[in-house]
């Protein structure tokens, strides 16, 4: 049985995938300007931004009540909502959505959480395929590295502090996110990740994603995608952030 539902429409997916401090949400963004500089119409969704759910998120998070279980289902609403006010009418629209996290993150963080791997990606079979998921690798020094010299701290969750791998939230995080890296790896093949290298240069990693992309899709681009004339793109974005 399919994963993923398969994408019958003209605008395309790309999703970044890898573990905090990894560097994607850098290079999907990059990526994205440089789609839209092509006059290609581009818009962008990002992990746990739903509106519907965000409060109670806030909420639980701020009091630390989420069990294991709990947080699964309350991402997958939030994943829910953006996939059908946002993503959905996009791609029908013939945009181009790029996506900072996308169900993959499920997959691994609520695994290693301890949710059944089966169910979880049950939970997510209503979900459209990319037609191109990047992942991107990183050593976990690195990793820590960029994470700590960008903010004053690790977050709660982001360290895995929930399921009590340590009481220091650096080694904390460090078993958590070497957990994730490991689920990271193991779907490799079966998801069919375009992998990069995460600690090469920004620029290295930007030229390898615009190649990959210009050989999976340029065709389709050029062909199915909605394009626009200087000045127009802007109108598009402001239009597709209410949907």
């Amino acid at each position: 049985m399919a994963l993923f539902l398969p994408n019958r429409f003209k605008g395309k997916l790309i999703v970044v995938e890898g573990i905090d401090g990894s560097g994607k949400s850098t290079q999907i963004s990059l990526l994205s300007q440089w789609l839209r500089s092509q006059g290609l119409a581009v818009a962008f969704s990002e992990w746990n931004s739903s509106p519907l759910v965000s409060e109670t998120t806030r909420r639980g998070k701020k009091k630390e009540m989420f069990t294991p279980t709990t947080f699964s289902l309350i991402h997958a609403t939030d994943f829910a909502d953006r996939m059908e006010r946002y993503i959905l009418p996009l791609l029908k629209a013939g945009a181009v959505v790029c996506a900072d996290r996308y169900a993959y993150t499920a997959f691994g963080r609520d695994v290693v959480r301890g949710v059944s791997r089966r169910w979880v990606r049950n939970l997510y079979r209503f979900a459209i395929r990319p037609n191109l998921a990047f992942y991107f690798r990183v050593p976990l020094d690195v990793a820590l590295g960029r994470i700590l010299g960008g903010r004053n701290a690790i977050k709660y969750y982001e360290a895995g502090m929930d399921i009590g791998l340590s009481r220091n939230i650096e080694e904390s995080f460090r078993l958590f996110q070497g957990r994730i890296l490991e689920e990271y790896e193991s779907m490799i093949a079966e998801m069919g990740f375009h992998v990069i290298d995460a600690a090469g240069s920004i620029e290295e990693q930007q030229k390898q994603m615009r190649r990959i992309v210009m050989e999976e899709l340029g065709e389709r681009l050029r062909t199915d995608v909605l394009r626009f004339e200087p000045g127009e793109t802007s109108d598009f974005e402001t239009a597709a952030s209410v949907l």
